[in-house]
């Protein structure tokens, strides 16, 4: 088992994706909580009970095995709701748990689909399942063309029982790429009418964060709500910004600072020696490096930090447990004060997209990343 031993205080605010989850809700249709990957950081099954207390009734998962866990969660809380696993079953061992602990799995192969089809026969019991159609992500589903297959298919395999079909818009985030986004909504559209026409009338999703927000038209009985839940705006820094309005980061990351001294004109600092400061200043050191998440690409790249209310820059290389910054302009700054790395409060506050642009990464690494350090749910 891994232990960290660090500072480090990742503090999750429930009411925030509560309201998140409403202002989505407030979009149309119903919303399908998409907590895959440790609810993105943020706490699989406190995610879940804080969804479940605003009235959601469907829970998107990762992996079949993260999917058995949210039910164990879920029964016992006493808590109804349908679990989905995006990835569907991978392996042999991830098929009966389907049965046994009530999830859909996202179905988008004839091997999954055969493999399925035998376990319900042997069993004698049906499973509900969700048809994934690739629409123009080319990542994982059936296409337009295997809709003739897949219902004679389906026709032979009575206990395989789809009760959704859902595919993934690849561009919805971009307002530069409308039209790629309505030809996916389109062929999707397509699919939906065939299966209905041949038998098989689905709950239909394709509109994820982005989707809710800006494409109503692509909108079906039920929407995917992922990364806004935890209130990083889809379309931060484009044209589109302002569609996710009212969205509220749920996540604040800070750590201790461990030392306060002066580094001198001409002196460098950190591994490599490729900060020298310019100026006599007052350095901190806190606590955070790499092995905290905290990433070592962010070493010179312009990367602030909150302490004492005022922002402040990292400065020199990040190291494994400590990486240091500029408070000069803070002359209160003293050991055992905390930094705040993420979050905070007021004008000052550090979004996810701004931390995710000195990374050079996106939102949802910063989240899945910094949230496996230790957490408080506030």
């Amino acid at each position: 088992m891994s232990i960290l031993f660090n500072k480090f205080e990742v503090r999750i605010r429930l009411a925030a994706i509560r309201a998140n989850y409403r202002l989505l809700c407030g979009h149309g249709g119903r919303v399908i909580g998409v907590i895959k990957a440790d609810a993105y950081g943020h706490g699989l099954c406190e995610v879940a009970r804080a969804l479940a207390q605003e009235g959601c009734d469907t829970f998107a998962i990762g992996s079949v095995e993260e999917g058995v866990a949210l039910r164990q969660f879920l029964r016992q809380e006493g808590i109804t709701a349908r679990v989905i696993a995006l990835l569907g079953p991978v392996d042999a061992e991830d098929y009966a748990p389907l049965w046994e602990h009530e999830i859909i799995p996202f179905v988008g192969s004839f091997r999954q689909l055969e493999t399925l089809a035998g376990q319900a026969a042997r069993m004698g019991k049906a499973l509900p399942v969700s048809l994934k159609f690739d629409t123009g992500m080319a990542r994982l589903g059936f296409t337009g063309a295997d809709v003739p297959r897949l219902l004679e298919r389906l026709r032979e395999a009575p206990l395989v029982r789809p009760v959704m079909a859902s595919s993934h818009l690849a561009t919805a985030d971009d307002p530069g790429a409308v039209e790629f986004v309505l030809e996916q909504g389109r062929r999707f559209e397509d699919i939906v009418s065939a299966l209905a026409q041949g038998g098989y009338p689905v709950e239909a999703n394709l509109a994820n964060s982005a989707g809710i927000l800006a494409h109503k038209k692509l909108h079906h009985q039920s929407q995917r709500g992922g990364i806004a839940l935890y209130g990083a705006n889809p379309f931060a820094g484009t044209s589109w910004e302002h569609l996710g309005k009212g969205l509220a980061q749920a996540m604040e990351v800070r750590t201790k600072i461990v030392s306060v001294h002066p580094l001198k004109k001409g002196q460098s600092i950190s591994y490599g020696a490729t900060y020298r400061a310019e100026r006599d200043m007052t350095v901190a050191i806190v606590a955070a490096g790499y092995a905290d998440a905290y990433s070592r690409g962010l070493s010179g790249k312009g990367a602030q930090m909150l302490i004492g209310g005022r922002r402040v820059p990292q400065i020199g290389r990040v190291c494994m447990q400590l990486c240091a910054c500029d408070v000069s302009e803070v002359p209160d700054a003293r050991p055992g004060d905390w930094a705040v790395l993420l979050g905070g409060e007021g004008p000052l506050a550090i979004s996810a997209d701004e931390l995710a642009s000195w990374w050079g990464t996106i939102s949802y690494e910063v989240f899945c990343l910094l949230g496996m350090n230790r957490r408080v749910f506030i």
